[in-house]
């Protein structure tokens, strides 16, 4: 196998790549939000796989546990109108706010994820203390992920799931997820 040319690397692209962080906090800019240190992000890094995983953006890096981005590409999807569309989208949601947002109890919500009618792009590890013995991976869902669930499940009666009593019993449960 030919080793590739520094030079015809460099010349293809005359500007390092970015880190996907560095990308996030370009679209927030973009969008009039900028991320600011020490606040909550207006715009995440799980926003840019999503983008990565659309096919707007194209990953440089071969390591899964970050990415590279070509400045230009990434300042192309900046100019895109849709932009807020599609950072909306991909607004990531823990499991409770999926819940809060479909406006059912977690325990619905953990039983739309059991019957595979919505699946976690990506997780996070959430540490309670300085310990990692306290860690956990919390699945992330995309907005657009959680907003499809009752349009492609209308044979579920969404007025009574939500109106579903603590401690009751989900009429979920009884449901099998569909063979693979």
């Amino acid at each position: 196998m030919e080793a590739l040319d520094d030079d015809a690397i460099r010349a293809a692209m005359p500007s390092p790549p970015i880190s996907g962080g560095a990308a996030a906090d370009r679209i927030a800019e973009a969008l009039g939000t900028p991320n600011v240190i020490g606040e909550k992000a207006h715009v995440t890094t799980f926003v840019v796989r999503r983008f990565i995983d659309h096919g707007l953006l194209t990953d440089l890096n071969a390591n899964p546990d970050g990415s590279l981005l070509h400045p230009g590409q990434v300042a192309e999807a900046c100019r895109r109108e849709d932009l807020a569309d599609l950072v909306a989208a991909d607004t990531p949601l823990g499991p409770e706010q999926a819940a809060a947002r479909l406006g059912v109890r977690r325990v619905e919500f953990d039983g739309m994820v059991r019957l595979g009618w919505i699946r976690s792009p990506q997780s996070i590890e959430v540490r309670f203390g300085t310990s990692r013995a306290g860690a956990v991976d919390v699945a992330l869902y995309t907005t657009a992920s959680v907003d499809a669930v009752a349009a492609a499940h209308p044979e579920v009666d969404w007025e009574q799931l939500r109106a579903e009593d603590k401690g009751r019993r989900s009429p979920l449960a009884a449901l099998q997820p569909a063979p693979a």
